[in-house]
């Protein structure tokens, strides 16, 4: 992860003194106080990937690895807008799922040989609103909000020009740090110092099995789940005998009980077997049910209204196009495995299950693995 403000042509004037350059300095730092500065995080997540293909969108822990970072950014709350540039269709289908807006980088800066800095160059000369960048690395998922709060500190508050992560390891020394610092950044910088535990590189630190271990450990899960809506005719149902053969889902909705989550089944006045069901699952979990309209989301904003809730506390498991913007609008969201491909495409997690076969229980034991590994930020 690193950070770096943007310079005018003055402030890079080779030669000015010293003393100018302070001066000047002083100036900008004086008028920033009086006008807000774009501020934005950016994901380099390049379609060719020598190692894993689509590396940077391969499900890590029923999460894509991007998805990780993209997580910990939007919640940080520090930034004006969140970008991924990507030369890659499916990764910008999953950049719009997770919340941030896609920068399409051009074939000169797609290539092997390419370098960050002249990605993020590219980025930069295409939005001229942005003052500052932060770079964070789409194989870092244990990133938390915590850190990119304080390193972007460094800038907004403390007057650095910029500030790259570092971590403590035996064959890496601080001076050799320090000089590197200076030489490949310029201005005014500093580093910003990670724990080892949140500091996962997957591009070489550990093995994909080895990953999921570390980021189910360390990883930033999002906000805590409180409540679950649950689309009844989509996820749980594929005939009016579902239920009987099939009681995980059943037990699904026991199990986030348990653990304190609401869950809410969602039904239609158009679909009679869905009634059904829901009646009958209402009856053996207790479970409210709410029959929603064509458009969903103007019913449930009331609930979430009356309840206190952000839409980052809700988990959403929904199927067809009618669910497309509660997909993208919620904290957590799911499709079955057999999904139509509009749902899919805007749903963080797809489940390996199909609906009427279990769909309900992975994404209840998905919601519940991250809940333990929520920590008040």
């Amino acid at each position: 992860m690193s950070a770096k403000r943007r310079h005018d042509d003055n402030d890079a004037d080779g030669a000015a003194s010293s003393d100018m350059k302070q001066k000047k300095r002083q100036v900008a730092a004086s008028s920033n106080k009086n006008q807000k500065r774009h501020v934005a995080a950016l994901i380099l997540a390049r379609g060719g990937s020598k190692g894993i293909p689509l590396k940077n969108i391969k499900p890590l822990a029923g999460v894509p690895l991007m998805g990780w970072v993209l997580r910990a950014a939007v919640d940080s709350e520090v930034f004006d807008s969140v970008w991924v540039s990507t030369d890659h269709a499916e990764i910008k289908k999953v950049a719009e799922a997770w919340g941030a807006q896609v920068h399409q980088r051009s074939p000169e800066v797609s290539r092997d040989s390419t370098s960050s800095l002249e990605t993020i160059q590219e980025f930069l000369e295409y939005h001229n609103e942005v003052d500052i960048v932060c770079n964070i690395q789409a194989t870092s998922p244990c990133l938390h909000p915590f850190d990119v709060k304080e390193a972007l500190k460094k800038i907004t508050e403390d007057g650095y020009d910029s500030v790259f992560s570092v971590v403590r390891r035996h064959q890496f020394r601080w001076k050799e740090v320090d000089e590197l610092c200076k030489l490949t950044h310029g201005g005014k910088s500093i580093y910003y110092e990670m724990l080892p535990e949140f500091s996962v590189d997957i591009d070489g630190d550990i093995d994909w099995p080895v990953a999921e271990q570390r980021v189910l450990r360390y990883g930033y899960p999002g906000k805590v789940v409180r409540l679950l809506f649950c689309n009844v005719s989509a996820c749980l149902a594929e005939g009016i005998n579902a239920l009987s053969s099939n009681t995980r889902n059943t037990s699904a909705i026991h199990m986030l009980q348990e653990k304190q989550v609401e869950v809410i089944l969602l039904t239609s006045s158009d679909d009679a077997v869905a009634q059904s069901l829901a009646a009958k699952l209402k009856k053996r979990t207790g479970c409210q049910v709410m029959e929603v309209g064509k458009k969903p989301l103007n019913d449930l904003q009331e609930v979430m209204k009356n309840k206190s809730l952000d839409w980052k506390h809700v988990a959403f498991m929904g199927f067809d196009q009618a669910d497309e913007k509660l997909l993208k609008l919620a904290g957590l969201s799911a499709v079955p495995g057999d999904a139509p491909e509009l749902a899919s495409k805007a749903a963080k997690y797809i489940c390996p299950l199909s609906r009427g076969s279990g769909a309900v229980w992975d994404f209840a034991e998905l919601i519940l693995l991250q809940k333990p590994m929520a920590k008040p930020q």
